[in-house]
């Protein structure tokens, strides 16, 4: 399986590793999502924005999250997230996300090592490479 994102200059001007997604919203449509591709993330957080676009009902507090910027209050949301592979299908991840609550805490939504630990990640800005592979995909390697 491989999951292809792209470096793609984000408002500020900084190029960042990025994933396109969609997330089920509480009335059953898919919301596009774009995810930072942060490898040192612990866990998927949604930013504020994303998750109130979505209308999901939170689950419970989940204390705060910290990070380079300080710390943010977070909640945790039961949702649905959709990536698709190279060849188009989809492939979906369903569980408890975390989300901020404050605006201000974070502007990109970040797929954290909850999800990208199951792949082997590439974020290889030289040769313009951001992908997740698994199974039949793999990586090499080697001295030129």
């Amino acid at each position: 399986m491989r999951i292809n994102g792209e470096w793609r200059q984000c408002d500020d001007g900084v190029v960042r590793p990025m994933i396109r997604s969609d997330i089920l919203t509480a009335d059953g449509r898919w919301q596009p999502a774009e995810f930072l591709v942060d490898t040192g993330a612990d866990c998927t957080v949604l930013s504020a924005a994303l998750s109130s676009a979505l209308g999901l009902t939170p689950i419970a507090p989940q204390g705060r999250l910290g990070g380079l910027g300080g710390t943010a209050g977070s909640v945790a949301l039961e949702a649905e997230i959709r990536l698709r592979r190279d060849t188009g299908r989809p492939v979906l991840f369903s569980g408890q996300f975390a989300a901020v609550v404050e605006l201000e805490a974070l502007d990109i939504s970040v797929l954290g090592r909850d999800i990208t630990g199951l792949f082997s990640v590439i974020v290889d800005q030289p040769s313009g490479t951001v992908c997740l592979l698994r199974e039949r995909h793999r990586y090499v390697i080697e001295e030129t």
